[in-house]
């Protein structure tokens, strides 16, 4: 009994997350060192994203507490408008030159909507790649999985035995490439969605500016 107990033990231990990469072929290896890659690069963009969504919201209301608080046009495009560093400025410089030029609102809308949508495309940047990790990492991982079974059968054709130890390393590396996959996935599926419904709200605040100052120049040409 004590044989078995120390043999069962040996067998776990060579089974640990190491042992199933060092043991993999080159293939699986490859397949393994894209996912943890895929799987670093996410986490990276979100974190990323996450402190720049952070500051753009920081910054924009800062930027409306100013805009809102009584200040004069020209004071305000001395604050704002000669050197934007944030959405809502460059926003609010690209509708002040069609003001400043007595255009009616109408435009002045469509030079803001137009600045507002560049930047909006400019926040969402790295959000392709997080949808790209989370499409595509099941199926790396899938990939990995067929390659480790075929090992494992193989292992079986080449020792002509069917018996769990010639079998359970190629399996393990298998489920190893699959569990990888998954993980890579959903934490990017995560990340895309948080990000995404965290840009559309600071979206929709950006595009109501934009809708405030059309309303402003109209009334100022009134």
């Amino acid at each position: 009994m004590e044989t078995s107990v120390v043999d069962v033990a040996q067998a776990v231990e060579g089974f640990t997350f190491y042992d199933l990469f060092m043991r993999a072929d080159w293939v699986v290896k490859g397949v393994m060192a894209i996912l943890a890659f895929m799987s670093i690069w996410s986490w990276a963009i979100a974190v990323d994203k996450s402190l720049q969504m952070r500051g753009l919201h920081s910054k924009s209301k800062a930027f409306e507490r100013e805009f809102w608080s009584g200040r004069s046009l020209d004071a305000l495009a001395d604050q704002f408008a000669k050197n934007p560093r944030d959405p809502f400025s460059h926003t609010f410089a690209a509708g002040l030159r069609e003001w400043k030029g007595a255009a009616p609102g109408g435009r002045v809308a469509k030079a803001a909507g137009a600045e507002a949508s560049r930047q909006l495309n400019n926040a969402e940047g790295g959000l392709g790649i997080l949808a790209t990790i989370a499409s595509a990492a099941p199926f790396v991982g899938l990939f990995g999985t067929v390659w480790g079974i075929m090992n494992a059968f193989r292992a079986i054709a080449a020792e002509q035995n069917t018996n769990l130890a010639v079998v359970a390393p190629g399996i393990a590396e298998a489920l190893f490439a699959t569990a990888l996959g998954l993980l890579a996935a959903i934490p990017a599926v995560i990340f895309f969605n948080a990000l995404s419904a965290n840009i559309g709200k600071y979206g929709a605040r950006l595009d109501g500016f934009v809708d405030e100052l059309s309303a402003l120049a109209d009334r100022e040409g009134k």
